[in-house]
């Protein structure tokens, strides 16, 4: 098959690189808003950020551009790859036509208000100061579902976004069979003696978490000399290209779980966008292929990796030369056993592996009811606070441990958090694969082993980019579809249940 060489594929490639020169200012800019930009420079930035997405919007959707896109349709000499953009960059042109530049901006402008009343919400620990912009959001969110269009229930429309196969229909069916399934492992796990959490309950000084954080996110195959690592409210990770990728941390100098356990989960966001073909920069090629699969190399990390035992038996001695008097008397043994209690809580982000999905399936819960306006927006408080008490038992004793603890909806991501359950499936799905192709991981995990393990990664989905649908690319990946009989093994098996 020939490849597609001449002026016109160039013609689409350039301008895709220019609407994603736009698209990634405003990032750095919004990264910027959440680590060093000072407070009173919110509004200018508020007005920054819209003008770059109107931009952008107004060149992805331009009348040339689309002639330009509708013309390589029709060609009979593109190659696989090339058709693949073509037909993804089609159908992306066709969504955002339905979006007015001035609907962007408005989005735009209404996110920046929200992520800084967000953070006053919080520092006041009052929902009420968020809920204006919460309300806003969601009804600028039902408005977008009513102009893009969907089957169904809205909320679809938004899930598209993120995860192209997933939906309500979908969705409910995966959470109906999988929460029950997941009930009985927690029930099997908690009838095993207590593990003990205390050593992680100390006082771990905020710099010495910060050099652990970033000897760890090194060890772990993150290349500084292409990203950096900074604090904020939320943990988060951003990318500009392969070549500059940018993770958050957050640290509570009396939890050492908090900070070590989201550096690795960005890591594994980070990792994948380094490992993204850098020659496809601005092309679906040179993206992520999904949420969900991006999600799953980041639980793939955190938790397959990052709270195995095999991993502590190496990094345990590393982590005791950080924090020798807090760890003097703690084994791998029991520090393994000790970061995997399960134990219904309050957050989400330093939730245990089984009962982390009760709380994407709340915040799932939620959203739809906000979407198909079923839930008022000064309700969603007091949701959130029936909602944990009925799946997890647990009472919500703020707003801040409550309704405010996730930075999402003040970024408009409504739609964004059935991947984390995705993901989590997909992480096992792929980490049984690889210890198939590499027994080595089951025994130890020090940075060779850990090296092998991203080189593959690599090679069987990073530099895929997204030239495959998730579940195509699980396909190729595992030699199935997506399966929640290996999360079940998985967790079957680091918890030695029968």
């Amino acid at each position: 098959m020939m490849i597609a060489s001449d002026s016109l594929y160039q013609q689409y490639s350039d301008h895709m690189r220019r609407v994603a020169d736009l698209r990634y200012a405003a990032a750095v800019l919004q990264w910027d808003q959440e680590t060093y930009m000072p407070q009173k420079g919110a509004g200018a930035r508020a007005r920054q950020l819209a003008t770059l997405s109107e931009t952008a919007h107004e060149w992805a959707t331009a009348a040339a551009f689309e002639k330009l896109v509708y013309e390589l349709q029709q060609r009979g000499d593109l190659n696989a790859v090339q058709q693949r953009n073509i037909a993804l960059s089609y159908d992306e042109l066709v969504r955002r036509k339905k979006l007015s530049a001035a609907f962007v901006r408005r989005s735009s402008e209404a996110v920046s208000r929200a992520f800084q009343s967000w953070i006053a919400a919080r520092k006041a620990n009052d929902f009420k100061l968020f809920q204006s912009s919460l309300s806003e959001l969601v009804g600028l969110k039902a408005e977008e579902a009513d102009l893009l269009g969907y089957e169904g229930h809205p909320y679809n429309a938004l899930i598209y976004e993120y995860e192209r196969s997933a939906s309500v229909k979908s969705l409910d069916a995966l959470f109906g069979a999988l929460m029950p399934a997941l009930q009985q492992l927690i029930d099997a796990v908690r009838q095993q003696p207590e593990p003990d959490t205390s050593f992680l309950q100390q006082n771990y000084p905020k710099e010495q978490q910060w050099k652990w954080g970033m000897y760890l996110v090194k060890e772990l195959g993150f290349d500084l000399e292409a990203g950096r690592q900074d604090l904020s409210e939320h943990p988060f990770t951003t990318n500009f290209s392969a070549k500059d990728v940018r993770i958050t941390t957050r640290i509570d100098e009396n939890d050492l779980a908090n900070m070590t356990w989201s550096c690795i989960h960005e890591v594994g966001h980070a990792l994948y966008e380094q490992g993204l073909p850098n020659e496809e920069y601005g092309l679906p090629s040179g993206e992520y292929a999904s949420l969900s699969i991006h999600e799953s190399q980041s639980r793939l990390w955190e938790n397959c990796v990052g709270r195995s035992l095999v991993f502590w038996q190496h990094y345990l001695p590393e982590l005791k030369r950080f924090f020798p008097e807090q760890l003097k008397e703690v084994d791998p043994e029991r520090f393994f056993r000790g970061i995997n209690k399960v134990e219904p809580s309050l957050i989400r982000t330093e939730a245990d592996e089984l009962t982390y999905h009760s709380h994407v399936y709340i915040r799932y819960v939620i959203e739809k009811e906000l979407i198909s306006r079923e839930l008022p927006v000064k309700e969603v408080a007091a949701r959130w606070n029936e909602l944990y008490r009925d799946h997890l038992g647990v009472t919500v004793k703020d707003d801040v441990t409550g309704c405010l603890q996730d930075v999402h909806w003040s970024h408009g991501s409504f739609g964004y958090f059935p991947t984390y359950s995705l993901g989590s499936l997909y992480a096992a799905q792929f980490w049984h694969q690889a210890q198939q192709v590499m027994p080595a991981l089951n025994s130890q995990l020090n940075n060779v082993q850990l090296a092998g393990l991203l080189k593959w990664l690599r090679t069987e989905i990073h530099a895929k980019g997204r030239t495959l649908e998730t579940e195509a690319l699980c396909r190729e990946v595992t030699g199935e579809g997506l399966d929640s009989r290996f999360f079940v093994g998985y967790i079957r098996q680091k918890f030695m249940l029968p």
